[in-house]
This record gives C-alpha cells, sequence and structure tokens, in this order.
C-alpha cells in the first residue's frame, strides 16, 4: 500500500498526495459502516485499482493528531486567523470565538491582520495593543508588501496550516501571493453588504514548494462556540489566565464579583477592554444557551 495525504473530498471521491502522483481515490465500504469519514489531511493508506494507476481505493486513515469540525480538517499545526484592517471592517468578537477553536483543537493560532496598507502605524499600534498580554502573534499583511508576503511564508514553511476568517478579507489573495501558482479565485467586496462574496466551496489543501501545506477554507461571518462551559471560558483567555489567581474568590468569572483583579487589570490596560468586553459577551451568550 501506498502513503499520502488527502488534499481534497468531493462527492465521496478523495485526491490523494502520493508524493509523486496525485490519485484520485474512493474509501472503502467499512468506514461508513463505523462512521468515520476520511477529511483533508488525513494521513491515509492507499491502494491503487489494477486498470488505472491514477486510481484508487483509501484502505486506512491513520491516527489523527487533532480534528477540526469547521473547516473539516486533519492534522492541521497552526491556524491562520485573517481579518482585514477594514474593507470589510474586523470582527473582534468573531475572531476572538477563532482564537478558542484553535485552542480546543491543539492549534498554535496566527492572527494576520490583512490589507495592511489601509492601515496609519497608529491604527495598526492601536490593533496589536488588543492582544496585549496574551502572547498571541500578531502579524500585518498585504499583497503589496513583499516583506510581509515573506514573513508569512517563513510562518508557513513546513507546517500543515489552515487559513480561516471572513469572507473578502483577502485570504485567497495572499496565497495566490505566496505561491502565485496556486491561481486561486478571489472576490469582490459586496458595496451593500460591506462583506465579501464567498470563492472558496470547500476545504482544499494546497502544496507549498517551499514546503509545507495550506488549506484555504469557505469563508464565514458567523461561528459558534460548542462544548465551553461557563466556568471554562477565561481558561480561553490567556490575559485573564495571567491574572486571575489575585481575584478575591478562586471560582471568580470575572464578570460582577468583587474583588475582581481581572477587572482592575482591564482598568489599568494591562487587558484589553475589546477583548474582557468580548468575554463578557460570550459568557452572557453560554449562560443563555444553559438556560434554555
Amino acid at each position: 500500500m501506498i502513503e499520502g495525504i488527502i488534499m481534497r473530498g468531493v462527492g465521496g471521491n478523495y485526491y490523494v498526495d502520493t508524493g509523486n502522483d496525485l490519485v484520485e481515490c474512493r474509501a472503502r465500504g467499512l468506514f461508513r459502516l463505523k462512521n468515520i469519514k476520511p477529511l483533508v489531511g488525513d494521513k491515509v493508506l492507499i491502494r491503487l485499482t489494477d486498470e488505472d494507476e491514477h486510481a484508487g481505493y483509501i484502505e486506512e486513515i491513520m491516527e489523527r493528531t487533532n480534528e477540526m469540525l469547521r473547516p473539516p480538517v486533519a492534522n492541521a499545526e497552526q491556524l491562520l486567523i485573517f481579518f482585514a484592517v477594514k474593507n470589510p471592517e474586523p470582527s473582534f468578537l468573531l475572531l476572538d470565538k477563532l482564537l478558542i477553536a484553535a485552542e480546543t483543537n491543539n492549534l498554535k493560532p496566527v492572527i494576520c491582520f490583512n490589507k495592511c496598507d489601509l492601515a496609519d502605524d497608529e491604527q495598526k499600534k492601536q490593533i496589536k495593543s488588543i492582544f496585549t498580554n496574551t502572547d498571541y502573534r500578531v502579524i500585518f499583511t498585504s499583497i503589496h508588501d513583499e516583506r510581509s508576503v515573506s514573513e508569512l511564508k517563513e510562518i508557513l514553511k513546513d507546517k500543515l496550516s489552515v487559513f480561516s476568517g471572513p469572507s473578502g478579507v483577502g485570504k485567497s489573495s495572499v496565497m495566490n501571493a505566496v505561491q502565485p501558482d496556486f491561481c486561486l479565485k478571489t472576490g469582490e467586496i459586496s458595496d451593500k453588504l460591506k462583506r465579501g462574496r464567498h470563492t472558496t466551496r470547500h476545504a482544499e489543501i494546497y502544496k507549498l514548494s517551499f514546503g509545507g501545506y495550506v488549506v484555504d477554507t469557505p469563508g464565514f461571518s458567523s461561528f459558534e462556540l460548542e462544548g465551553i462551559g461557563e466556568a471554562e471560558l477565561k481558561e480561553y483567555y490567556p490575559e485573564i489566565r495571567k491574572f486571575q489567581s489575585g481575584c478575591r474568590f478562586a471560582d471568580c468569572l470575572h464578570y460582577k464579583e468583587p474583588g475582581c483583579v481581572v477587572k482592575e487589570a482591564v482598568n489599568d490596560g494591562l487587558i484589553s477592554r475589546t477583548r474582557y468586553d468580548n468575554y463578557v459577551r460570550l459568557l452572557e451568550e453560554i449562560r443563555k444557551i444553559k438556560i434554555y
């Protein structure tokens, strides 16, 4: 059998990169019986058909290091979260949800603010200050800035990375800048809706000539957290973790409790007001779900 990685899956056909060839495969029926669906990023063992060396069957799916549901990707190492500095305006609440999704899936997040040529240094400084005391890597990219494209290449090299974020922020354009022969379809911003038109229809892996793989995913404007309780949420905010040990109550939710050092840190500028307000909003969303 031959080892490979699933690059794309459409209509029950899976395209497996074996290193030397791209083989169109069907999954064995036993996966369906076991309720296992092959995912983009899966490392698999395949058997070629006797009739066609470019066709085969997936015989085995190797153990996954992780599995994302949205987008449906296996074995990713890092999540590159793309937002534009403007046009469309960034949703920091959606960004926080994606950061939490990265942590729950054991992925290293990298925050990329694209179209940085539309922002001046002061605007970039304000954006970066939102992530004070988080230790998240924040970069600014533009297809018109060769240095930022080079920085992105270094981040992507020899890893399986997922590009994620809303439509219209320029994910596909950046991927084309990283490797022009991708020739991905790019969209325009709708003047009426102020958001991008979807140009990527399904998760698909692209092989980088300088080493590594990237997954371009369909853009989206909403993302719901699942399976996180109100007591757990604070653990997904690194800046809250840094300060919360000083709170009066060990089970402090940093919401309305007295003697909360996290709220003091917000007032002192050690925790971003934007991030804290998002935390409170997500906490209230979780509580509503719990009630209903």
